[in-house]
């Protein structure tokens, strides 16, 4: 992993050969949340997207006490290495590690590739569902440095900073407001806002859902002006895929300036007196 700006993914063989230390808790968050009972790493604590990350009332995430409460009630400490992964080539996991890292646990990796490979090839699973004693998880005030919101995003328009489009490349002309097979949260229009680039998420990885390598990576980005050294805001639909481009960005390639825009085209697509821009 050295070839990447930070030590931030593990390899299959690695945790396989970890899944039993002390101070290491191993947690699942697929987008379809039914696949954690079907089978998981032993010992991995499966968190649904929805009903355990997401405020039940207001549409937002969960603020900084419910949050370390619902780590601390699962065993996780703020001492704890956190390893995720998940189904959709990681993408709820890399947006369970951006939120992590927002609330200031800073003790978490990526598993280099989704549950999708550690099942093909071959490596153990169980269906029994771990029990750990609760623990104590503290999350800090939240970091609005790697976070944008909608007035950010409306200044970006006006001061430069780079936007990135991960979506679908028919989302993005607005020829589809929402792919279909993808989680449905709902907008009214289609489109990108004025001067994204696209670059879809799914170009940063392989077949097998692994990360390119950096070289790879910053060919790809810069060739689409991305990595010109002014602030980087990456959306998507509801945060997810755009969370994996922040990782990728971020800590992959060690750009300073990245913000994940979760509120992304469910908000922005909502909005009224907002500029939209059709076509490629």
């Amino acid at each position: 992993m050295a070839e990447y700006a930070k030590d931030v993914l593990v390899e299959p063989e690695w945790l396989e050969q970890h899944l039993n230390d002390e101070g290491i808790r191993i947690v699942e968050v697929d987008e379809n949340p039914a696949l954690y009972a079907e089978a998981h790493i032993a010992g991995a604590i499966g968190f649904d997207w929805q009903k355990d990350l997401q405020d039940q009332v207001k549409r937002d995430f969960l603020g900084p006490e419910a949050f370390g409460e619902l780590f601390g009630a699962h065993g996780i400490s703020n001492d704890d290495l956190i390893v995720l992964y998940g189904d959709r080539n990681n993408w709820f996991a890399a947006y369970t590690y951006w939120y992590l890292k927002y609330y200031g646990h800073d003790n978490v990796k990526l598993l280099n590739g989704p549950r999708e490979r550690w099942i093909a090839e071959g490596r153990p699973t169980t269906t029994d569902t771990p029990s750990y004693p609760a623990a104590t998880f503290t999350a800090k005030a939240g970091d609005d440095a790697i976070r944008a919101k909608r007035d950010e995003v409306l200044g970006a328009l006006e001061d430069g900073r780079k936007l990135v489009d991960v979506r679908s490349p028919q989302e993005f002309s607005g020829e589809l407001i929402a792919m279909v097979g993808y989680e449905q949260e709902g907008a009214q229009r289609g489109g990108h806002i004025p001067g994204a680039a696209s670059v879809p998420w799914a170009q940063a990885v392989r077949e097998d859902g692994t990360f390119k390598s950096a070289d790879e990576l910053r060919e790809l980005y810069g060739g689409k002006g991305v990595l010109s050294g002014d602030p980087i805001i990456a959306y998507c639909r509801i945060g997810e895929r755009s969370a994996h481009t922040w990782f990728v960005l971020h800590e992959l390639l060690g750009q300073d300036d990245v913000r994940n825009y979760d509120g992304s085209w469910t908000e922005w697509g909502n909005l009224v007196n907002v500029p939209i821009e059709k076509g490629a």
